[in-house]
């Protein structure tokens, strides 16, 4: 399997399941995602995928400095509609990550490891691209994240219009893939998540 080397250049992500623990899918429950196990998930590398684990990724240090992240105790918000923009591919992504769902999750086991209404929609987050926040302790952090300053190449959105109409040369479709992911590397190397602890 081929892939853009930057992708191993993105910072992993190292949380604790104890349901993972529990079944005895993972020694000590340690699960460690990297940027391509999202991509993988997700079927693609685009500004939202890397947004969303970015956001993760930050907003997981901030609100666990100390210790490793507790996946399946953590509550998710979004301000948007999950159909709304790319909210839904972002929660994707993020309940990829962390466990988190709607009412589609995990149910539990004698009241232990429910992974329901972890993740919500239509919240007031004054801004925030989401907010994170520790079922335990209740600290919650809001991320921000605008990758809108880091410009498309020049010459892709033709060759995109090209790709979509059918009408590109294979020469012209690596092309487009590789400037594609060429921004998704420039945003990895020059966006911050804005992190705001509450």
């Amino acid at each position: 399997m081929t892939y853009p080397e930057f992708f191993k250049n993105i910072e992993t992500i190292k949380l604790q399941d104890d349901l993972s623990l529990f079944l005895g899918a993972f020694e000590d429950g340690i699960i460690e995602f990297s940027y391509l196990d999202v991509v993988k998930t997700a079927g693609h590398s685009c500004p939202t995928v890397l947004g969303a684990y970015l956001m993760t990724l930050e907003a997981l240090k901030a609100l666990y400095p100390d210790d490793i992240a507790k996946r399946g105790e953590i509550l998710v918000e979004f301000s948007e509609r999950q159909s709304e923009g790319v909210a839904g591919v972002i929660a994707n992504v993020i309940t990829n990550i962390t466990g988190a769902c709607t009412n589609n999750g995990f149910k539990g086991i004698a009241g232990n490891f429910d992974r329901n209404y972890l993740l919500k929609f239509e919240q007031e987050l004054n801004g925030a691209s989401a907010r994170f926040t520790r079922k335990d302790s209740k600290q919650s952090v809001d991320v921000i994240y605008n990758p809108s300053s880091i410009q498309f190449h020049p010459s892709m959105q033709a060759l995109m219009q090209k790709c979509v109409q059918g009408n590109a040369s294979s020469e012209e479709r690596v092309e487009f893939g590789k400037l594609w992911q060429q921004r998704v590397e420039d945003i990895s190397n020059n966006i911050d998540v804005v992190i705001k602890v509450n």
